[in-house]
């Protein structure tokens, strides 16, 4: 078995929703990113990647490529999920936690959590998806963006 973690943070900018695990929910605000922002999938591809000793996203997609300019997070989680099946790993489970003031994602978790199984091909069961605010300390905690951090399960 091999466990991985994942970290990613985006600052708010110009828009009127954020993309959250492959959701697009409206929000008061964008992320200033190079891809679609999503942070619980980078965050998600990062602790997959480091499990399966294969670096990171910057590696893989790295965001002076203009070829992922505005990349749907999905597509790269399912080319992530090619990479680990290909070194012989299964995915045992993902829980993820996103840190913001907001947007809430409550109504969302389901959704989120299915397109996150779909494409990782596995149960719904494998994974879990919550949320916690920064208590209104720091930039997260002002507002000024939001993370995500992620730890995995692969199996050989």
């Amino acid at each position: 078995m091999r466990i991985g973690h994942g970290f990613d943070i985006h600052r708010f900018g110009p828009g009127d929703s954020v993309r959250l695990g492959g959701v697009t929910i409206p929000h008061s605000m964008g992320v200033i990113a190079h891809s679609d922002g999503d942070v619980l999938l980078h965050a998600l591809m990062d602790a997959l990647l480091g499990a399966a000793a294969l670096g990171d996203i910057g590696q893989h997609f790295p965001p002076r490529d203009m070829r992922h300019a505005g990349a749907d997070s999905r597509v790269l989680l399912r080319e992530v999920a090619k990479l680990i099946a290909g070194r012989g790993f299964t995915v045992g489970n993902c829980d993820l936690m996103l840190v913001a003031e907001a947007p809430r994602i409550g109504p969302h978790r389901e959704a989120i959590c299915a397109n996150i199984a779909a494409d990782l091909g596995i149960a719904r069961d494998r994974i879990n998806v919550k949320a916690t605010t920064a208590e209104g300390l720091g930039t997260l905690g002002r507002g000024e963006g939001l993370a995500a951090q992620a730890v995995v399960l692969l199996q050989e």
